[in-house]
């Protein structure tokens, strides 16, 4: 990690206020009304959330306020990041209580020399073509054509796991290819000036590549039907999800409820996206195909976050540790153990 990423985070921390007494105010009754259930009034406090601008639940959540109108006398602070690797040093300077993270900088979180004290409680979404290699025209048809050329991604991310993954599954070396650490919003004016032949990334970014005539040569989806599977988490500290089930429980009806609008009313969920991520929203709705949306009911299962989803993130510490990302892989137990499906299961 790099220092000063931490200096960042710690001094994130130092501002933004421990879980408390406050309200609202004014407002209490009227937001309360807004509620797509019967709103909880009993919880008082602040939340901390961090999140990304990815087309999923998470970002309509925040756009529709589900949280504040369904907890009217909490405060409900969002803070954005730009990938899950900062998400997860902010869980290590203690700066926020739930955040998005991808399956990738979540299995580093579990795993040493971090092990922090936080699990993965969502799965906002499994990654399919939103995460995707996409080429400069003519830079190459496949994975082995570019060696020696320059790949963008951020580092830690699902989308360098992929990467890594791909160039594996190819059975070519890493360090043939010039790999370079980029966060999302530094690839497109890398890739304007001619600095990058190619990117793994997400959207917005990656319809963004595309508009400027990039060319989609492998997905998320590809190396996940290689066993390779990448997700899009929901972590909270284990502090937090001990102390504080009643807002866990708003959260995860708001999440559910925003999965459903998804899936069912696409068009006002991508209102949503298109303000939070900042695209149309016809970009918006071409997003939620590229992801895999899951409902509560089918989340708390043993197909997903009862078993699946502890065995999926052993799997990725073992890739991460061949790479170098991790020091060791944690007894099978402790990814297990770092799932909770109770969260998702409250939503019921």
């Amino acid at each position: 990690m790099k220092t000063s990423r931490w200096t960042a985070a710690a001094a994130l921390a130092a501002v933004v206020l421990p879980l408390s007494a406050c309200s609202l105010g004014e407002d209490t009754e009227a937001a309360a009304s807004d509620c797509p259930w019967t709103a909880d009034e009993s919880v008082e406090g602040t939340v901390r959330i961090g999140y990304q601008k990815i087309p999923n639940g998470d970002v309509v959540v925040k756009d529709q306020k589900l949280l504040e109108n369904c907890l009217p006398n909490a405060t409900i602070e969002w803070n954005n990041f730009a990938s899950g690797g900062d998400v997860v040093q902010a869980f290590g300077a203690g700066s926020i209580d739930i955040g998005l993270a991808g399956s990738s900088p979540s299995t580093k979180a579990l795993s040493a020399p971090l092990s922090l004290p936080v699990k993965v409680i969502w799965i906002h979404d499994v990654i399919g073509e939103a995460e995707s290699l996409v080429v400069r025209d003519g830079a190459a048809t496949d994975i082995k054509g570019l060696k020696g050329k320059t790949i963008a991604t951020p580092f830690g991310s699902t989308a360098h796991y992929s990467l890594l993954q791909a160039i594996a599954d190819a059975g070519e070396d890493p360090a043939d290819y010039k790999l370079i650490n980029s966060e999302p919003e530094q690839i497109a004016p890398a890739w304007a000036n001619g600095d990058i032949d190619a990117a793994w990334i997400w959207d917005p970014t990656l319809s963004e590549l595309k508009k400027q005539g990039g060319t989609v040569i492998l997905s998320s989806k590809d190396t996940a039907e290689a066993g390779k599977p990448t997700y899009d988490l929901g972590l909270a500290s284990t502090s937090f999800i001990e102390e504080n089930p009643k807002v866990l429980e708003a959260w995860a009806k708001a999440q559910d409820y925003a999965v459903e609008q998804i899936l069912d009313d696409p068009d006002k969920a991508a209102e949503s996206v298109a303000i939070e991520v900042g695209v149309s929203t016809d970009e918006a709705k071409a997003q939620f195909a590229g992801l895999t949306y899951l409902r509560a009911a089918d989340q708390a299962g043993d197909d997903w976050l009862g078993k699946k989803l502890g065995t999926d993130l052993l799997g990725t510490a073992k890739f991460l540790l061949q790479q170098d990302g991790i020091s060791a892989v944690a007894p099978a137990a402790t990814y297990e153990d770092g799932v909770d499906a109770s969260v998702a299961a409250s939503a019921e």
